[in-house]
């Protein structure tokens, strides 16, 4: 493979007013609060159940959190774990780490302990800012992954005060939802005290753009975490593309973002942290998906960006029509992580009188590379087009120096990430002449549009969320009952793929299959627990002996 150039014909069919290319990013991070916090000091920055919080106060609280990190012992270049739900802290704790030219790493507050620190065994970070509810976790972790830093956040701290007092009424459901938000901890610094922290000085120096932004976790194939390092200038060039993309949402002119997607999530942080931030944009928070409280700021602040995935879109569909919220005023949403059905898109937009498009991304791309147009010109069945400065081939995956017109997608653009954190090998492996291995089989037809016609990795989306069927095998086999096991991803109407294992019992006739699951619930965060389990016989496998998961997926669509 050379470096050439390839054409592009997928600019042509761009939008009115999308550019070919966009001017190389400069500064950092931290210059999108700041800018914002410049030019819209007054405007609401960010909304918390109602509660909020202008842009001049959040870059306040930056400030004050970046020199309590300081004082704490964080410097440029450590690694900071970030183990938050969609939170104001989370997005004060982001830009704080930032601010500091350390690197966040963002985690799933949901994972299990296990989960967790494997995680914490690659990367290594000696300063954690954790849910309430996780710091038990983290302070139980062995010895030679103790953090020094340990910083306890209460996300009921940051609602109104009537949702604060509500949550203290001596009622069972008022108790139940206190529980589910917060925990009382010990020996760890609330939150509280960063944020009364005089200010960091403007003279502390500040990150450059190839400075190590952010690790961002991705399942790979083989269920190893493997840490994608993405720079300033990645993470600015992606938020750039999307701004980019939808020039019809002009810049501080009452943008608003729902972030309903967990911003742990390379396509919830990408869209809520970085691009809405730099928007001067009013970002809602929701801890979870819950269609009721998205519906009741829909009624006063409709959405004018709403990144989601097709069971979010779904839900918050019926539950309109259920209550009788319009949901007009949604101008543009856009799906990912998953096939968006057409029969979703028409009665979404005839509900919204805006658009529902899909792109494509991936967390080692910051993380979207391609969108379709939001104009009358998109394509159902279609990822889109690639986004301005994106360069894309289809290549033979056994020859990836070989172009043709059904292969493997490799990616080239500035958003586009430098490496696998501590791993050069696996890093080696995904990139060829400086392009991208996507691992996805496509094709590009003449107006330049991406389909995506099969997946040479074997990963599993469910709901948006990539599993990797190894991780969840291993787990499987440790359990006495099971001889063999095979996890594959079978089509499902509300998530996109559901989890399903082929299970060989250790003794014919005596497996108990929700025995199995409960012990998978203990180890496994809850999306990555099959949704089904059969009992086969036994499993097709390679004279190598290797498990032909392929055939087991066939096997099992043949029988539903």
């Amino acid at each position: 493979m050379t470096s050439f150039d390839p054409p592009r014909p997928w600019t042509h069919s761009y939008a009115a007013g999308v550019p070919e290319d966009l001017e190389p990013q400069t500064g950092s991070l931290v210059d999108i609060v700041d800018a914002s916090a410049r030019d819209y000091p007054d405007a609401p920055a960010l909304q918390f159940f109602g509660r909020e919080t202008t842009y001049a106060e959040l870059s306040a609280d930056i400030a004050r959190a970046a020199a309590a990190l300081a004082a704490q012992g964080v410097r440029a270049g450590d690694p900071v774990a970030i183990v938050l739900p969609n939170c104001p802290q989370h997005i004060v704790a982001f830009y704080a780490v930032l601010r500091l030219g350390a690197v966040v790493v963002e985690h799933n507050p949901l994972y299990t302990a296990r989960e967790l620190r494997k995680q914490f065994e690659d990367h290594g970070a000696k300063h954690a800012i954790v849910w309430s509810k996780v710091v038990r976790t983290v302070q139980d972790f062995p010895a030679d992954l103790r953090v020094s830093t340990l910083v306890s956040v209460d996300v009921t701290e940051a609602m109104p005060l009537r949702t604060r007092l509500a949550l203290r009424l001596p009622i069972a459901k008022a108790r139940d939802a206190r529980a589910a938000l917060t925990e009382k901890t010990r020996d760890a610094t609330p939150w509280a005290d960063l944020v009364r922290h005089a200010p960091l000085p403007e003279t502390h120096p500040r990150p450059a753009a190839d400075d190590l932004a952010i690790i961002q976790y991705t399942s790979g194939t083989t269920g190893t975490p493997k840490g994608a390092m993405l720079t300033h200038a990645n993470l600015l060039a992606n938020a750039a593309q999307a701004r980019a993309w939808v020039p019809q949402i002009v810049r501080g002119e009452g943008c608003v973002v729902y972030a309903v997607l967990p911003m742990f999530h390379a396509y919830g942080l990408t869209l809520c942290l970085t691009f809405a931030m730099s928007m001067g944009a009013r970002l809602v928070l929701f801890p979870k998906f819950d269609p009721e409280l998205v519906l009741a700021v829909t009624k006063k602040h409709p959405a004018t960006f709403l990144p989601l995935v097709p069971p979010i879109a779904e839900r918050l569909l019926s539950a309109a029509e259920a209550k009788g919220v319009s949901l007009r005023g949604t101008d543009v949403a856009i799906s990912g992580a998953m096939a968006l059905p057409h029969d979703l898109v028409v009665p979404f937009e005839r509900a919204t009188g805006g658009y529902l498009v899909e792109g494509y991304g991936l967390s080692e791309c910051s993380p979207v590379l391609m969108a379709n147009p939001v104009a009358d010109n998109r394509v159902a069945g279609t990822v889109g087009l690639p986004l301005p400065g994106t360069e894309c081939r289809v290549v033979d995956p056994d020859d990836p120096r070989v172009d043709v017109e059904r292969g493997e997608l490799l990616v080239r653009g500035p958003q586009v990430f430098s490496g696998y954190y501590g791993k050069p090998e696996a890093t080696d492996e995904v990139f060829v002449d400086g392009w991208f291995r996507t691992g996805d089989i496509v094709t590009i037809d003449d107006d330049g549009f991406v389909r995506i016609v099969d997946r040479i990795k074997e990963l599993i989306i469910t709901g948006g969320f990539n599993v990797a069927p190894t991780e969840v095998e291993n787990v499987l086999r440790q359990h006495p009952s099971v001889a063999d096991v095979a996890v594959v991803g079978l089509p499902s109407e509300h998530s996109g793929e559901e989890v399903v294992a082929a299970v060989v019992p250790a003794t014919p006739g005596e497996f108990d299959i929700e025995v199995v699951r409960a012990f998978a619930r203990g180890i496994l965060t809850p999306y990555k627990v099959p949704r089904r389990i059969v009992v086969v016989e036994e499993l097709p496998k390679s004279l190598i002996g290797k498990v032909l998961r392929r055939q087991v997926r066939d096997a099992l669509l043949a029988q539903d």
